[in-house]
Parts: structure tokens; sequence; C-alpha cells
């Protein structure tokens, strides 16, 4: 996500707290790479120079020239004009969806065709529901294009969220009554309506999602934007904005751009807060957008709190705590043990994902290391498992030669893989054991070279 921008946002950083003093040059000079990497990542021109423009006027202000320590001191600001840019008026706090209306709360998605606008749909109906406890109800209001009505459906269903079915052949205001009668007489919490998208901005379209919004007056109206779009999602922002009361912005895809620094300015030219990030195809990638981490990562401080937030949503507490039990009285770790423990990593979004969210430094202690090839080693190693009978994830211990050569059929893979994962079993086993008798240090010890990819 953003990953030249951090970078270099990262180096200029670490300058920076290495300066005792603060002089005319060295702030110059930070200026000058600030500027640099805000527009290599693709932010507007006019966001750069008002950011700039703030940071050297606190910059040579009495805040940070009679600080102890003017290198730290310019960090901050520089932190919190990158959090106000991004943020706004919300003081780095999350903007929350207005949901506080009498029932249905009615959400209406707009943006261009292929912005990610029907994935979503699904996404924030899983949030809603999973994290607000809401019973949510999905429309769709896509008449032109091919199989949107089927595919909003299949990711509803896939969520648990439920669907109001619509036609081609109807007209989308005709829909969006329908839909908010139904979740009305059916006791809906949120109805969340999708709308027709274009490849490009045009007249129709716009009075169309005009209509709509006229007729179902929804509490949040939220612009759906491909942070791969660069300088377009700028002006794509600005139309939608002029044609309707947007109430917050859905960044899609922007762990696909290395740049993605325009999606940053949608901000700044609506107005509007950025509610949520989407990351990933899964339906489960959607972030609730907090500006000062969001900040924070940008800088390379990392974001330890979505980390922590990620791990729990994502970890099975009561097997962990019947693992940790079982470790404790003597248990053997088998191989059903492991496999958790991979399942467990995988539900957190992965290694990449992960290490996104840890400060540059972690990053780049790991950067060597390629997330991708070890993601994929994982779940060829899953599938080694999933290829061995019961008895032998039991008792790892029976898996001579004969039994390996079977396994490596089955999972299609070499037997020198199959090999490799006991051994990566055991070395975990190994670690399991020295937890069993509280040594944790010797258990840090163990975990080099742990996880494939990571050595």
């Amino acid at each position: 996500m953003l990953d030249n921008l951090t970078q270099r946002m990262a180096r200029v950083v670490k300058t920076l707290r290495g300066e005792a003093r603060l002089t005319e040059a060295n702030t110059q000079e930070m200026l000058r790479e600030v500027r640099l990497a805000l527009l290599e990542a693709d932010v507007a021109l006019p966001v750069v120079r008002e950011f700039v423009a703030k940071i050297k006027e606190k910059a040579l202000g009495e805040e940070v020239v009679g600080s102890l320590s003017p290198g730290q001191a310019l960090v901050a600001v520089v932190q919190r004009e990158l959090t106000a840019m991004i943020g706004g008026d919300y003081e780095g706090k999350a903007a929350e969806l207005n949901l506080a209306v009498a029932p249905p709360a009615i959400i209406l998605m707009a943006g261009l065709q292929g912005a990610g606008k029907t994935t979503t749909v699904g996404k924030l109906a899983k949030l809603l529901r999973e994290k607000y406890k809401k019973k949510v109800l999905t429309v769709s209001a896509d008449v032109y294009r091919p199989a949107a009505i089927a595919q909003l459906q299949t990711v509803t269903e896939q969520v648990g969220a439920d669907f109001f079915p619509s036609t081609p052949d109807q007209k989308p205001v005709d829909i969006a009554r329908a839909a908010v009668d139904w979740a009305r007489r059916h006791y809906h919490d949120v109805l969340i309506v999708d709308t027709a998208g274009r490849l490009g901005i045009d007249e129709a379209m716009m009075i169309e999602i005009g209509a709509l919004h006229a007729a179902i007056n929804p509490s949040e109206t939220l612009f759906v934007v491909d942070a791969m779009l660069g300088q377009d999602a700028i002006n794509t922002a600005k139309a939608f904005n002029d044609a309707l009361p947007l109430t917050g912005v859905v960044l899609t895809k922007l762990d696909g751009d290395s740049r993605g620094g325009a999606a940053l300015s949608v901000r700044h030219v609506t107005g509007r807060p950025i509610k949520f990030v989407g990351v990933g195809e899964k339906l489960d990638g959607l972030e609730v957008f907090h500006p000062d981490r969001m900040a924070s990562r940008i800088l390379g401080m990392g974001d330890i709190l979505a980390l922590v937030e990620d791990a729990q949503r994502g970890v099975d507490v009561k097997a962990a705590q019947k693992l940790a039990d079982k470790v404790k009285k003597g248990g053997d770790f088998d191989l059903n043990d492991f496999r958790a423990q991979l399942t467990q990593m995988k539900s957190m979004g992965g290694l990449s994902t992960m290490l996104d969210k840890l400060p540059a430094q972690f990053q780049a202690a790991a950067g060597k290391a390629d997330m991708g090839q070890a993601e994929k080693q994982m779940r060829r190693m899953e599938g080694i498992i999933n290829s061995m009978t019961p008895g032998e994830r039991a008792k790892p211990e029976l898996i001579k030669a004969s039994r390996k050569r079977r396994i490596a059929v089955g999972a299609g893979v070499q037997v020198q893989e199959v090999n490799r994962m006991l051994a990566q079993y055991d070395q975990m086993r190994g670690m399991m054991k020295k937890l069993k008798g509280g040594n944790l240090a010797k258990m840090m010890r163990g975990m080099k070279g742990m996880m494939p990819g990571m050595r």
C-alpha cells in the first residue's frame, strides 16, 4: 500500500530525527524530499503545495525552533499535517457511518464501472453484520451491466446478508423504492443500494443517480473510487461531488498500486471523509479508515493497532486457548495443530498484509523475503497436510518413505517438499516444547527460519 511514498517518507523521517538543530538548508532539503515523494505518489499538485506550505510555516515557527529536539518536533508536525490532509476535520479519528436514523438506514453506493462497487457492497454488508450486529438487506439498481444483479446476489449470500431481487427490465428508482418498502416491513436495520456505473462520466448516469438519491433520501451516500485511477480519480471525485451530496469516500484496490497518492487527494477535492479502504478480493478486506493510523503507515511508523484488530478478528480464541492448555499439560504439538496455525495466519490476511502494518525497520528486515512466494509455500504446506490420513496428522512419526511418496502424489508436489514441510513442523514443535518450559528467549531464537521464505 503506497509503497514508494512510504519508503521516501520513512527516509525523510529518519533523517529528520537525527537533526540536532534545524537550519534553513536542512529544512529546505527536507521540504524538497517531501514534495517529490508526494508528487511521485500522484498526489494532486494543489494538495502538495498546501501541505508543504503548512509544514514550512510550522517548521520555522516557535513550536519547532524552540524545541529541545527539533528533529523529533518536526516529525510530529509532518505527521499531524499528513493526518489533516487525508482526514480533514476529524482530528485523525475514523469518520463513522450515520446509522442513527429511523430504520432502515439507507446507504447509496456511487462510482464508475470497475471501481469495485458491488464487491464493496458485499464487504460492507459483512462488516455491518459482524461488527455492528445489523440486519442488512442489499439491492442492485444496476440494470445495464450483464450479470450485475446475479453478482450482488452471490456476494450477499456469501456474507450472510439478505438480498432483494430485481430484474433488468425494471427502472432503478422503482427497484430502490420497492427495496426500501421491503426493508421497512421486514425490520432490516440497513439497506445498501448498489448503482450502475459507466466507463466514464456521462450526463445520463448523473441524472439517474440524482433521481435515485431524491427518491430514497439515503442517510449515507458513499463515493467508491479505484485508487489505481491516478489523477483521473480527482476528476471523477469532483464530478460525483458536484452531482450528489456525498457523505464519504471508499477507496478500493489500495493494495494494488505502489503510488495510490491520487486517492489521498480525494478528501481534499470533495471535502468528504474517507470512511473505508478496500484491500484484496476477499469479502473481509474492508477496513475502517483511520487518518492518524494511515499517516503513521505512510511515514514508516506502522499500524500496530490495526494488526492487533486483525488478530482479534482472525484468531479463534477458543482454539488458541485449547492449544495452549494442551501444550502446557505436556500434550504433543501434532500436524493438526500446525495446520490450524497456518489457517489462523491466513485469516489475518496473510504475511504480506501483516507486514504492511509493521514499522519500516521491520519491513526492511523482512524485505529480502518474497512474501508472495512465502504465502504460496504456506498454501502448499496446507495442501500436503490435507493429503495425509487422520492417523498421520495425529502421529507424524508414522510418516516414512512410502507414506511420503503417497502424500506427495496426493498433494501434487515432490517428495522434497513433503520433507521440507515436516522439517518446518519439527521446528515449530520444538518451539512449543520450549514454551511449555516457560523459556521464552529460547522460543524466540527458535522462530528464526521457521516460516517459509523468511530465513
